[in-house]
């Protein structure tokens, strides 16, 4: 699919693909909660509703269906990609990987995360290789790209999955475990939370953050790549960031997906 310029005419959902993405009666919006927001993490006002930067896209790609939003939080994108995958949601979007590459069917990228660790000041880590040791304990969040991704870069260290972020940053300031991975914007807001922790010089990964949709459901899978490229184009999705204060973090270039410029559904 190719860029869309700035101030072109919003895509226009097939029959196919807004009875698809609307079955229910309504747009499912898939969201990944946590402590604080990020350009993929949203939190959770008391009367329960979510808000960031992902559900002002959902709500604006509803707007575009012409149709009801509700959004469904879940605590990680393993989670998330579980309910995806059985159509308990219609859309979402979540990290990049090979293994949820055969699961869902991604679109383009809004985002690219850098993924690095977070330890506690008084460690003597000083990048990402020295963690790759036999007894040092790394937390992520089960399930999840990042974690995934450590597993592979820290073959020698214990990986322990955690559900929730909230659990995962207290598992590090009680000393249960030696570092955290997630994503360096996240970890540099957690990072206020305990005091002398440090970041890692160097990254573990990166990769895009995509909207989603099921496999074997091409028109839905067009239109929510289609949709998407429009948003980074006219705008939409840098005014997201700026609506939640991510004034410094860019736009992911147009058609990223996958990890490259490939959006297609291979199901």
């Amino acid at each position: 699919m190719t860029d869309q310029p700035a101030g072109s005419a919003s895509p226009v959902p097939s029959e196919q693909a807004r009875s698809t993405l609307t079955a229910t009666g309504n747009l499912r919006v898939g969201v990944v909660y946590a402590p604080e927001s990020s350009t993929f993490f949203v939190t959770r006002q008391p009367d329960g509703m979510p808000e960031g930067v992902t559900v002002t896209i959902g709500h604006e790609l509803a707007s575009a269906l012409g149709t009801p939003v509700s959004f469904e939080c879940f605590p990680n994108s393993g989670q998330l990609t579980d309910a995806l995958e059985q159509r308990l949601v219609d859309v979402a979007f979540m990290p990049v990987d090979e293994e949820r590459s055969r699961r869902v069917a991604f679109g383009p990228a809004y985002f690219v995360i850098e993924s690095t660790a977070l330890v506690r000041g008084e460690s003597s880590f000083v990048r990402v290789a020295d963690l790759n040791v036999p007894g040092v304990k790394v937390a992520g969040i089960a399930n999840t790209t990042t974690i995934r991704s450590a597993a592979r870069v820290l073959p020698a260290a214990e990986m322990v999955p955690i559900a929730a972020v909230s659990d995962a940053l207290q598992a590090l300031v009680d000393g249960h475990v030696n570092a955290l991975v997630l994503s360096r914007d996240v970890l540099l807001s957690y990072q206020r939370r305990i005091p002398g922790s440090r970041l890692l010089e160097d990254r573990l990964h990166a990769t895009g953050i995509a909207v989603a949709v099921a496999r074997g459901t091409p028109a839905a899978l067009e239109f929510v790549s289609a949709f998407m490229e429009y948003e980074k184009a006219n705008g939409a999705v840098r005014r997201a960031f700026d609506l939640f204060g991510f004034h410094g973090e860019p736009v992911a270039p147009a058609e990223f997906a996958n990890g490259s410029k490939n959006g297609t559904d291979r199901a």
